[in-house]
C-alpha cells in the first residue's frame, strides 16, 4: 500500500474517532482539569468572586478531618464487599442456571429483574424490608424466630453492611448474566473429555470452568470495584449517609461539602483524591488479575 492511500485511511479513522474524542474531552478531560485547578484555590460561598491560590491547603485539610477519612474507609469497604458478594454468588448461580432446566429462562429473568429497577426504588424497597416497625418484613421473621428486633439502618455498626446486602441483591443477577454469556461460549468437548477421565463435578469446575471464566471474572470484578467506588444513590435512598457519618461515602461527601454547604474547593480537592484513588485501585486490581491469569 502506497503512502497516500495509507494516509487517507488513517485520516478516515481519525475522523470516525473525532466525535467520541470531542465528547470525551468536553465532559471528562476539561472538567477534570478545571476541578484540579479549583482544588488549589479558596473558592467557596464565602469567596465566590475573589478566588485566591492556596496551594495544598485543601488537601491537607481533607486528611486532617476524620469525616473524610471515614468516607474513604466506607467507600473501600463497600466496594470490596459488594464486588466480592456479587461475584461469589453470581458464579455458582450462573453455573446452576446454565444446566438443562425447564424453568431456567424464568429463573434467569427473576434473578435479573432487580437490576432493571432504579437504584432509588430498590433502596426504598429495602428500607421497608429493614424497618424495625411492625410492617418490616425482615424483623417480622426475626421476631417470629424469638429474637429481638434489629435496627439495621439505625445501628452505626450494621448500617453500612445492610446497604451492601441490598446492593448485592440488586446486582447479582446482572453479574450472573455476564457469567452465563461466558459459560455458553465454553466448548462442551472439555467436559466430555473430563468425564472420560472420570473427573468429578468439582474438579471440572475448578480446572475447566473457573479458568475459562477469567474474561468474565476480570470484567465483573473491575467494573464492580469501579461502580462500588462511585456509590451514592443506594446510600442516599437507605440512610442518607447516617446514622451519624457511618455510611457516608466519597461521592456523598463531595456533594454535601462541595455543593450543599458551598465549599467548592474542598469538593474539588476531594474529587481529585477520588479520581486518583480509583485509578490506583483499578491498576492494582488489574495487575493482580493478570498475575492470576499467568499462573
Amino acid at each position: 500500500m502506497n503512502k497516500p492511500n495509507m494516509f487517507k485511511r488513517e485520516i478516515n479513522y481519525v475522523l470516525l474517532l473525532l466525535p467520541a474524542l470531542l465528547i470525551y474531552c468536553t465532559f471528562f478531560i476539561i472538567p477534570t482539569l478545571k476541578t484540579a485547578l479549583y482544588s488549589f484555590t479558596n473558592w467557596s460561598d464565602v469567596h465566590p468572586v475573589v478566588v485566591k491560590f492556596v496551594g495544598l491547603d485543601n488537601y491537607i485539610a481533607l486528611f486532617k478531618e476524620s469525616i473524610y477519612l471515614t468516607g474513604i474507609r466506607n467507600t473501600l469497604i463497600y466496594a470490596v464487599l459488594a464486588m466480592l458478594g456479587q461475584n461469589i454468588l453470581a458464579i455458582p448461580l450462573a453455573v446452576f442456571l446454565n444446566k438443562k432446566l425447564k424453568t431456567k429462562n424464568l429463573l434467569r429473568a427473576a434473578f435479573f429483574l432487580p437490576a432493571v429497577f432504579s437504584v432509588l426504588v430498590i433502596g426504598y424497597l429495602w428500607n421497608f424490608m429493614y424497618s424495625p416497625s411492625d410492617f418490616g418484613l425482615i424483623n417480622q421473621l426475626v421476631v417470629a424466630l424469638g429474637f429481638e428486633r434489629i435496627n439495621f439502618l439505625g445501628d452505626p455498626h450494621l448500617a453500612l453492611y445492610s446497604v451492601i446486602i441490598a446492593s448485592v441483591w440488586q446486582w447479582v443477577g446482572y453479574t450472573m448474566v455476564i457469567y452465563l454469556a461466558n459459560l455458553q461460549s465454553i466448548s462442551t468437548d472439555y467436559y466430555e473429555a473430563a468425564k472420560i477421565d472420570r473427573a468429578s463435578g468439582m474438579q471440572m469446575f475448578r480446572y475447566i470452568t473457573l479458568p475459562l471464566l477469567l474474561p468474565a471474572i476480570t470484567f465483573n470484578t473491575v467494573m464492580g470495584m469501579i461502580n462500588g467506588m462511585k456509590v451514592f444513590d443506594i446510600v442516599y435512598a437507605l440512610t442518607g449517609g447516617g446514622p451519624g457519618y457511618s455510611t457516608e461515602t466519597i461521592v456523598s461527601l463531595m456533594l454535601k461539602k462541595g455543593l450543599s454547604e458551598g465549599f467548592y474547593s474542598y469538593g474539588a480537592a476531594f474529587g481529585i483524591v477520588f479520581v486518583i484513588l480509583v485509578g490506583i485501585i483499578t491498576f492494582i486490581h488489574i495487575s493482580l488479575i493478570k498475575m492470576w491469569e499467568r499462573r
